[in-house]
């Protein structure tokens, strides 16, 4: 277990990143990662955090990056003759903003999101972004997050064996890193989709897993996928949707529909709860 001093964020923010070699990368990517792979987790962590406060603290709303040299993370993960090597993901935070702010604002009406995210700020953010390389950077995302929870669709991707790193500070845990080889995760995730399409098509978990593969298979087959839970860890670890979802989905497949119920069950006992901080006052 590794300690870290980052601080809590509210609300619960969970993160699923792909991390991939330095090869994969531009010549201007790598020039950037290599000024930061020494840098630990905790650090940009805190950086990414305090960038953030800054934005929200601004006198007039522009909650968009200026000119903030891209963030990168680093992970470790074992190869096939059983060292470890580096492998990187970019934050890509212009791009996930702008992004954000696009889906906010098909997702808001009225004067609500003219303050939120003025107009003057998204066109200033647009006028920054550089457009030969955004529309790649739109396809090859790196990073997803969610608020109040990690989704069930990660879920379906990993599997409670695959490398787990517990961060601690003081005896709290402040987040649980799993990673797994990328083409473990697609298998898992088309196992998952072929169950679905036969026992349970009307299910949302079919969209959004099948969904979840299509953007997996547009990095190379020697990256890794890490599944960030965030500080909602502290609320849910020990955790066992892993397999949960897991024995759901083959229950549904089997046609047994009294163990699907249970572990929908105990999934629904861990994280609505949870979810439901999203709505309280």
């Amino acid at each position: 277990m590794s300690r870290t001093g980052g601080a809590q964020l509210f609300p619960y923010v969970s993160y699923l990143r792909i991390y991939e070699p330095l090869e994969a990368f531009s010549d201007a990517q790598q020039l950037t990662i290599l000024a930061q792979r020494t840098r630990p987790r905790h650090q940009a962590d805190s950086i990414e955090h305090e960038q953030s406060l800054r934005r929200i603290l601004r006198t007039l709303s522009d909650p968009f990056p200026h000119h903030e040299p891209d963030l990168v993370r680093t992970t470790h993960f074992p190869t096939a003759n059983g060292s470890t090597a580096p492998y990187y993901c970019p934050n890509q935070l212009a791009v996930r903003t702008a992004l954000a702010a696009e889906s906010l604002h098909e997702t808001l009406r009225g004067p609500l999101i003219k303050v939120l995210v003025p107009e003057a700020a998204r066109e200033a953010h647009q006028a920054r972004l550089d457009p030969e390389t955004f529309a790649d950077s739109v396809a090859r995302l790196h990073t997803r997050s969610a608020t109040w929870g990690v989704p069930f669709a990660w879920f379906a991707l990993i599997h409670e064996d695959d490398l787990t790193e517990v961060v601690e500070d003081d005896g709290r845990v402040t987040t649980v890193r799993i990673t797994a080889r990328i083409g473990d995760c697609i298998d898992r995730g088309r196992r998952s989709v072929a169950h679905l399409a036969v026992a349970a098509p009307e299910m949302d978990l079919l969209e959004e897993i099948t969904e979840l593969v299509e953007w997996l298979e547009v990095f190379r087959r020697d990256a890794v996928v890490e599944v960030d839970y965030g500080p909602v860890a502290e609320r849910v670890f020990p955790d066992d949707s892993p397999s949960d979802v897991r024995l759901g989905i083959e229950s549904l497949a089997e046609a047994d529909m009294l163990g699907a119920a249970a572990s929908y069950r105990r999934l629904a006992s861990r994280w609505i709860p949870i979810r439901q901080l999203a709505r309280a006052s």
